[in-house]
């Protein structure tokens, strides 16, 4: 294949149960910042290359639902510059992730392909992988105006 037209996979679009509760998941652990929230039931984030959105399942829809035993996307990911950033961020995450809803899944672990990370999970169970990955770790991102 040539080189893809595409610039990455940098959106992601989440419904949630509790929109009050992912967002200040998604701001006070990740640092995501609003930059759009069209309505009561939608925000928009980013950290600058990125964009995170959150939908509000409609409460009509809410009360049908049933979380699924399993979820079908294994987990998403934020990828950081170092071992040492992975650590930093497992230390700050770990001390108040269970009062924003969210919990960690899997301490930090050196991978065999060199690459570093730990598992976290957000209120409605998606896993976060926060991740050191050398090759792309240490590419820097261009954003177009």
């Amino acid at each position: 294949m040539n080189d893809p037209v595409h610039r990455g996979l940098r959106h992601v679009a989440l419904r949630v149960t509790n929109l009050a509760r992912s967002r200040a998941f998604y701001e006070q652990l990740l640092g995501m910042k609003v930059v759009w929230e069209p309505d009561a039931d939608n925000v928009y984030f980013s950290s600058g290359t990125d964009n995170l959105a959150l939908h509000q399942i409609s409460s009509g829809e809410l009360a049908a639902y049933q979380p699924a035993k399993a979820q079908l996307l294994d987990h998403i990911g934020v990828i950081v510059e170092s071992r040492q950033v992975v650590d930093r961020m497992y230390g700050e995450i770990a001390s108040k992730i269970e009062s924003l809803g969210g919990k960690i899944a899997k301490d930090p672990k050196q991978h065999r392909d060199g690459s570093y990370s730990f598992y976290f999970s957000d209120p409605d169970g998606n896993l976060i992988q926060a991740l050191y990955e050398p090759t792309i770790s240490k590419l820097k991102w261009e954003c177009d105006e």
